[in-house]
């Protein structure tokens, strides 16, 4: 009520003076810059401007998130499978229209995820959600929208900007003087499952949105590998190891790059430890052999002293790779590029470094390994030329697949 009356006082419920679209505004650059072989070229200056202006830029507006409301009521959320209750994450405005994904800081770099966790009651992880977008773009599979860092002040930046009476409704000011709030939903959304400033500042992660779905439509399509999101009872790919044979008869996994897409996810997920990857997206504009979007990282680098080789279960069962992944892989297990190396030098480019802790960044190296171990094992198996697919030149796409995301 005090939020409201200040509101009314200072007249900020009146409309602003509209802003102009800038051509060479970051965020228009980046989705122009989105091609059929991924979200951004190879060493985009771009990417690089987005990244300073999403850790910059003030806050005009924040808000939910679409699925965030999905669970307020506008869905059925029976079929939503978040029984923890504890996820949160809010749309962040910036000037120029940008707009930005909030993910906040849940757990200290060092906390690693108990074992008993189900891989689907775990915490979201602000420091994965950037990790991820690191490895993506050291692998160069350019999959993850570009995300940053960001020390964001909960009074000034959220509540003063929010225009949700829900989301005001949810700030308080804790015993030790920090301004706290949390999620609203339907499960055990209350005040102890709060994220709190110190005593306005709170870490959290900035993931770029991707051009809207009426401009770039896209698919959201059920993972073959998918897990059984249950406490009891298995997938079938869990119990028979010739499960690939029956998606290779399915399509569009029977052709084209689609199956070695999903390859490339779960080397993705084996390296950073996901385990929740039950649907991917992918842009109609390109066709069935587009590539994958690699979206909501943050059940990453839960446990760097468990590697869960089941999350490779389409390398090992489908025994099949792209050459230029293969060769990726390679290249950053030698000595002088080792991966480990890499990420913690491109790591120490975000405002929040250091971003993972020690055992983290050498987990990767020892489950770059295992990766490594499972190729040599299919190629002694069915020989390198069976194995290893050859995808450096590229076929051409139909006509109307051939351009860039229209906007």
């Amino acid at each position: 009520r005090r939020h409201k009356l200040y509101r009314e006082e200072l007249n900020l419920t009146s409309l602003a003076v509209p802003l102009p679209l800038r051509p060479e505004a970051s965020w228009l650059q980046f989705h122009l810059g989105i091609s059929r072989d991924g979200l951004y070229p190879r060493s985009s200056p771009v990417v690089n401007r987005l990244l300073r202006d999403m850790q910059e830029f003030p806050t005009v507006s924040a808000d939910y998130s679409q699925d965030e409301k999905a669970l307020l009521g506008a869905c059925d959320c029976s079929q939503v499978v978040k029984p923890s209750g504890v996820h949160l994450k809010l749309v962040l405005r910036f000037q120029d229209f940008g707009k930005a994904m909030f993910k906040p800081m849940r757990q200290k770099r060092e906390e690693e995820t108990p074992e008993d966790f189900f891989y689907f009651v775990d915490f979201q992880r602000h420091n994965a959600e950037i990790a991820a977008f690191h490895l993506d773009r050291i692998l160069d599979f350019r999959r993850v929208p570009p995300t940053v860092g960001r020390l964001i002040n909960v009074t000034k930046e959220i509540l003063e900007v929010t225009k949700n009476e829900v989301l005001q409704s949810v700030f308080f000011v804790s015993p030790a003087s920090n301004v706290c709030f949390f999620a609203k939903c339907p499960y055990m959304c209350k005040t102890e499952y709060a994220v709190c400033g110190n005593p306005h500042l709170l870490e959290g992660s900035l993931s770029a949105f991707l051009p809207s779905l009426n401009l770039a439509p896209r698919l959201s399509i059920p993972n073959p590998w998918i897990r059984s999101y249950s406490f009891d009872g298995k997938e079938e790919w869990e119990v028979n190891p010739l499960y690939c044979n029956t998606v290779r008869e399915i399509y569009p996994y029977s052709s084209g790059n689609r199956l070695l897409n999903i390859v490339d996810m779960a080397i993705f997920d084996f390296l950073i430890g996901n385990m929740d990857r039950h649907h991917y997206e992918m842009f109609t504009k390109f066709g069935d052999d587009g590539f994958l979007l690699h979206l909501d990282n943050a059940r990453g680098f839960g446990r760097p002293s468990h590697d869960e080789t089941s999350i490779l279960a389409p390398l090992s069962q489908c025994c099949m790779i792209k050459r230029t992944t293969l060769l990726r892989l390679q290249l950053l297990a030698e000595p002088e590029y080792r991966l480990s190396d890499v990420m913690r030098d491109s790591l120490l480019q975000d405002p929040l470094a250091p971003i993972l802790t020690e055992p983290h960044l050498l987990a990767l190296d020892r489950r770059l390994q295992l990766i490594l171990q499972a190729v040599r094992k299919c190629m002694d198996t069915y020989g390198e030329a069976t194995v290893v697919a050859n995808d450096t030149a590229q076929p051409q796409a139909p006509e109307s697949h051939r351009g860039k995301v229209d906007t």
